[in-house]
């Protein structure tokens, strides 16, 4: 059973019977207790598509337009001839056989790694170590590119990468609870918005089922997309 706090029961006596409109859910969940450091907001889609099909999974990346309150660290697979640009741009390591061999032996120390084209051929050999962490380069991610720099550059400021689980959800970082009212819903818009438009053609039904927000250590905030739903629609 997982163990929850005071402070986690207090908030969820507060926890509204229905699912609400963007604007209160963000000013609901600002409203829970707070804490010393500055949480981060997590937003979950469950989607109406069966996780089991090829056809139907959902993957890609995203900039948000107000970023997410953090950077991460970059590693960049790349010829040798790329790799002062890929430092430049913000990458921690950069190279080719001596960082594949680096990771190869261990070496996890970084959120994201993205690879020029012409060095997939060395990276798969990395898939058994890479991709149960999520971190493989993948050409549907955008993490396999032949601009180098702009990819770590993107990454390094916030991109997220994004894919559903076995369950059919999507779990994205939209933001930090500092964030104003107004930066957390065009994160959170922007974000619905983009997964909307990937629904697959083989999904059948209503595609998102159910959209939620919360901080990292509050109970979730349930929004109702309806609105922007008919919005998109018309």
């Amino acid at each position: 059973m997982r163990f929850r706090s005071r402070r986690y029961k207090k908030d969820a006596e507060k926890i509204p019977a229905q699912a609400l409109p963007l604007e209160e859910g963000v000013k609901r969940l600002k409203n829970y207790s707070k804490t010393k450091f500055d949480q981060s907001v997590d937003l979950v889609l469950h989607l109406g598509i069966d996780p089991r099909q090829a056809d139907q999974m959902i993957r890609g990346s995203l900039s948000l337009p107000k970023g997410i309150g953090k950077s991460k660290r970059v590693i960049a697979f790349c010829p040798e001839t790329e790799v002062e640009a890929a430092k430049g741009a913000g990458a921690i390591e950069a190279g080719a056989d001596e960082l594949v061999e680096k990771v190869q032996k261990g070496w996890m120390d970084f959120d994201v790694a993205v690879a020029h084209p012409s060095m997939m051929g060395k990276v798969g050999r990395l898939g058994r170590v890479l991709g149960p962490q999520g971190k493989m380069p993948s050409p549907k991610s955008g993490t396999v590119t032949p601009d180098i720099a702009k990819a770590v550059k993107d990454y390094s400021a916030g991109k997220l990468e994004f894919r559903n689980d076995s369950g059919g959800n999507v779990h994205a970082v939209v933001g930090k609870l500092s964030f104003s009212d107004d930066d957390l819903k065009e994160n959170i818009t922007a974000f619905v918005d983009h997964i909307r438009r990937m629904k697959p053609a083989a999904a059948k039904g209503t595609f998102l089922k159910k959209v939620c927000i919360s901080g990292t250590m509050t109970p979730a905030v349930q929004i109702d997309t309806s609105a922007q739903t008919a919005e998109a629609a018309s």
